[in-house]
């Protein structure tokens, strides 16, 4: 009872300082650039604070604890180490250039390379993926709003939600990243008080990690295909790297020296702090013989190791993860549907009226992602589906965008659907190993054929079908 007691007046002061905060940045807003970007002025260490927390969310801490506990190694493919990888990709390949564009969102990007109908196209399929987001840390809380208390999974679900939209609708990108970079330091905090409690009970790191089964050493996991192997570990880098999650901590750098250095050094912090999850989902095969709920296992944990007012730092720390990477997902949400759907359809040119739009549309999304939360199957495989859904048509027009002149707006659009389609269609339809390298190549091959096929009939003297006569 008290550590309910304290985790509970923990968890609601905490939230309470976050949303005082939010309201008091919100008094800086004057524009749409403000509130998304931040008016495009982060230096190195809260782009550094802000990518890695945004990454860092309930997937990270409880999810993947879980998943490891489970299949070893091979559960974290996604994290710590597939988004790491991705951010390391992110500063290598696109960081500089999307920096140099001047954008908003990706979806300016494809506007500028293709067509508004391309950008259109593209940002409809980009909003549900961060809601999905969304949707696994508003479960996230839940479940430490579950572990804490005497409370249902519903309800807990439903004050997490409550909670969540109020302090992500004022704020806007500055208070986000500011409250990151506070996040940030009590995740790290948190973990590593959790680490120690762990490996001093079971006599250190060495036999903490001893004696585990050898099976749960393999990065390969489960017997299966190469293919199916691979495919497991491309959603997290290649399906996450073109969101605008992501994207919007580049494009609110103060430089393009900024963006890139910062997604390197977030990519180290991911993974380095990211091995603490690991290493406890580990040592605990050796501490239970089985868990009823993975996604229960490090709440579980950090009320059987931790003291009262320790297991308060720890509720805060994962409240800390899940608040940074939420505020995030649904900012991004909020600016894909204002800034590229709803403001050029209204013809809105009052920045007061762009920033009261977004931050109905944070709502609105929060609303939606409520929903997902109380009748998804569970956190991790939310955000396996927010990392999958149509971003491999995303992914080839990007980088063709970015890298080449090659593909008009034709060749965008049939990516974008042929990406999109061929992810179901190669998991369901075809039951194929790798359903999302299926999609990419898919999305590859119509992008390729719809822009070459004129051309070389062109070159062999016939007209495409529907061709005009001379």
């Amino acid at each position: 009872m008290l550590i309910t007691n304290l985790t509970l007046l923990g968890i609601l002061l905490y939230v309470v300082i976050q949303f005082a905060l939010g309201a008091w940045i919100s008094r800086r807003v004057r524009s749409e650039s403000d509130y998304f970007l931040a008016g495009r002025s982060l230096g190195m260490g809260l782009v550094t604070f802000s990518l890695f927390a945004t990454w860092f969310g309930a997937e990270t801490i409880i999810a993947s604890t879980g998943k490891i506990y489970e299949q070893g190694l091979a559960g974290g493919r996604a994290d710590p180490f597939g988004y790491a990888l991705c951010l390391v990709l992110m500063g290598v390949f696109l960081a500089v250039p999307l920096w140099k564009r001047n954008l908003t969102t990706l979806g300016d990007l494809y506007r500028e390379r293709y067509s508004m109908g391309v950008e259109r196209l593209a940002v409809v399929l980009m909003i549900p993926t961060s809601i999905m987001w969304a949707a696994a840390q508003i479960r996230a809380f839940g479940q430490v709003l579950t572990a804490a208390s005497d409370l249902s999974m519903w309800v807990s679900i439903t004050v997490a939600a409550v909670l969540v939209i109020a302090y992500t609708g004022l704020g806007g990108m500055l208070a986000d990243v500011l409250t990151d970079l506070v996040q940030g330091l009590l995740m790290v905090l948190g973990l590593v008080v959790l680490l120690l409690a762990v490996l001093a009970d079971l006599g250190g790191p060495v036999r903490a990690l001893s004696g585990i089964a050898p099976e749960k050493w393999s990065f390969l996991g489960e017997r299966g295909s190469l293919w199916a192997r691979l495919d497991g570990w491309m959603v997290p880098i290649l399906g996450s790297l073109v969101a605008q999650e992501v994207v919007a901590r580049v494009l609110a750098s103060r430089s393009a020296r900024v963006a890139r250095h910062a997604s390197f050094m977030a990519a180290a912090g991911y993974l380095i702090v990211g091995l603490i999850p690991v290493v406890l989902g580990l040592a605990a095969t050796k501490l239970y013989t089985s868990v009823k709920d993975s996604e229960q296992l490090l709440p579980m944990m950090a009320a059987t190791y931790l003291s009262p007012l320790l297991f308060v730092l720890f509720a805060g720390a994962v409240v800390s993860a899940i608040l940074s990477t939420v505020d995030s997902a649904l900012l991004a949400a909020s600016a894909l549907a204002s800034h590229n759907l709803l403001v050029p359809a209204l013809g809105i040119t009052s920045e007061a009226q762009k920033v009261r739009w977004a931050r109905i549309i944070v709502v609105a999304a929060g609303v939606t992602a409520y929903a997902m939360a109380i009748y998804g199957k569970g956190i991790y495989e939310l955000v396996q589906a927010a990392s999958s859904f149509g971003s491999a048509g995303i992914l080839v027009i990007t980088f063709a965008g970015l890298y080449s002149r090659f593909g008009g707006p034709r060749a965008a659009t049939a990516a974008l659907v042929a990406g999109t389609l061929a992810m179901p269609l190669g998991k369901d339809a075809l039951a194929l190993p790798a359903p999302y390298l299926f999609a990419v190549a898919s999305a590859l091959g119509a992008f390729v054929l719809v822009e070459a096929a004129p051309l070389v009939l062109a070159r062999s003297g016939r007209r495409p079908v529907g061709a005009a006569g001379g």
